[in-house]
């Protein structure tokens, strides 16, 4: 079993941490989140408009929520140096914060005690891996990595199976992607991006997307030949 925290509790440390109750593998023994008292916490993992109700049992104090009676420290940092995951006996950090998503930010979290650290997003720096395309070039010397994103974790499967068997000169990509927190419930000023200021839900909105240049770093043969684009649509995930 391995010891775990988790850095960020928004979408994607929610999902880990309720991934990672079903796993005898992981334990999840802290979570740091600079924004979200404990009893917020406890509320957010319990209901969730996607994947509905928490399974298990759920409880919180001061500086703990617990998960089926299990503790799981809580702390309340801004920068990851500061977050004493030693005396948690922190072994691995899910970054999920979308912060710190260079080698350089994340390696942070090493000062205090932890093994690896996994990004939860792409990074322009560190490893990147895809299970089942290139998780067997990891090495252990690697103290900090990328998981890449949700789409590249979809697209490099695929394109890898069809350039193993026939090769890809060129390709073009589309992701029919869910509603994120960034874009607008309503419509609303967004200068960068006129389409991005179009409410979420009445509007399938395009939008750029690095996961095909992200193929590229976890399949090199790949890199520079695909390109595509994002629709936001009006569902949630």
């Amino acid at each position: 079993m391995v010891n775990v925290a988790i850095n960020g509790f928004g979408r994607i440390g929610r999902l880990v941490l309720r991934a990672a109750a079903k796993n005898p593998k992981i334990n999840v023994v802290a979570v740091n989140d600079p924004f979200i008292p404990t009893k917020y916490m406890e509320y957010m993992l319990k209901y969730d408009t996607v994947h509905g109700r928490f399974g298990g049992e759920l409880a919180h104090d001061e500086q703990h929520i617990y998960v089926d009676g299990k503790p799981i420290r809580v702390f309340n940092e801004l920068k990851p140096e500061n977050i004493k995951w030693g005396g948690e006996q922190v072994q691995y950090v899910v970054e999920s914060t979308g912060a710190f998503t260079t080698t350089e930010k994340a390696s942070a979290h090493l000062q205090n005690g932890v093994e690896k650290v996994v990004i939860s997003a792409p990074s322009s720096d560190a490893p990147m891996f895809v299970m089942g395309v290139n998780h067997e070039l990891y090495e252990k010397n690697m103290h900090v990595v990328s998981n890449a994103s949700c789409t590249t974790n979809c697209l490099a499967p695929l394109a890898k199976v069809v350039h193993d068997k026939f090769g890809i000169k060129e390709g073009l990509m589309t992701t029919v992607h869910a509603v994120t927190a960034t874009q607008k419930t309503v419509d609303g000023p967004s200068k960068k991006d006129w389409r991005g200021g179009r409410g979420a839900c009445f509007n399938i909105i395009p939008s750029s997307t690095g996961a095909a240049k992200a193929v590229g770093k976890v399949i090199p043969s790949l890199n520079g030949k695909l390109t595509g684009m994002s629709f936001r649509c009006y569902q949630v995930g």
